[in-house]
C-alpha cells in the first residue's frame, strides 16, 4: 500500500507527494556516498528505493575485486541509515561509453517492472553538459520516465574540486 509523505527536494509549496517506491540511477557510488549527497536526501523520502549504480569508481583492477567492491559499497551504504535501499550494480566501464544507454534502459526497466504501481518515481542526476557519462545516465532515465509515464526527479551532483593556495 502506498505511503503518502512528502519527498525531500519536492517543489516548495506543492502538496505532499504519494511515495511508494523509487527507482534511482547513478553513474558511480560516490553520488550516494559523498557527504551532503542530494541523492541520499531524496532517497530518505521513500520507503523503498531500488538504486542502480552504473559503474564502479575503481581503477583498472576493479574487475578483479568486483565482489569485494560490492560488499564494501553495501557496508558503506548501510551506514547511511536508509533501511529501504536496495543496491544493484551494473558494472559498466567508467567512464561510461555512449553505447551504455541501452544497457541502462534495460536494467532500469527490470527494476521498474512490467506494470509500475502508482507512486513510483525515477530519480536521476541533473543535466551536466560537460559530463558525457552523466548525460548517458540522464538520457536513459528520461526514456524510462517517458515510456512508463512515471515522474522523474533530478538530484544535484556535488562536484569535487581542488583548491590550491595562490
Amino acid at each position: 500500500m502506498p505511503v503518502s509523505e512528502p519527498v525531500a527536494g519536492a517543489a516548495t509549496g506543492s502538496p505532499p507527494v504519494p511515495a511508494s517506491r523509487a527507482v534511482a540511477v547513478t553513474v558511480t557510488p560516490m553520488e550516494l556516498l559523498r557527504p551532503e549527497s542530494h541523492l541520499a536526501e531524496l532517497i530518505s523520502g521513500f520507503p523503498q528505493v531500488e538504486l542502480l549504480v552504473a559503474a564502479d569508481d575503481g581503477g583498472p583492477d576493479a574487475d578483479d575485486d568486483h565482489d569485494r567492491l560490492g560488499e564494501e559499497l553495501r557496508a558503506t551504504a548501510a551506514g547511511l541509515e536508509l533501511p529501504g535501499l536496495a543496491l544493484h550494480r551494473l558494472g559498466l566501464p567508467h567512464p561510461l561509453p555512449v553505447t551504455a544507454e541501452g544497457d541502462l534502459v534495460a536494467a532500469l526497466s527490470e527494476l521498474v517492472g512490467f506494470d509500475p504501481e502508482p507512486g513510483l518515481y525515477c530519480l536521476a542526476p541533473g543535466p551536466a553538459p560537460a559530463d558525457p557519462a552523466r548525460g548517458v545516465v540522464e538520457r536513459a532515465a528520461q526514456r524510462i520516465a517517458q515510456v512508463y509515464g512515471i515522474p522523474l526527479l533530478r538530484y544535484r551532483c556535488l562536484e569535487l574540486s581542488v583548491v590550491t593556495g595562490a
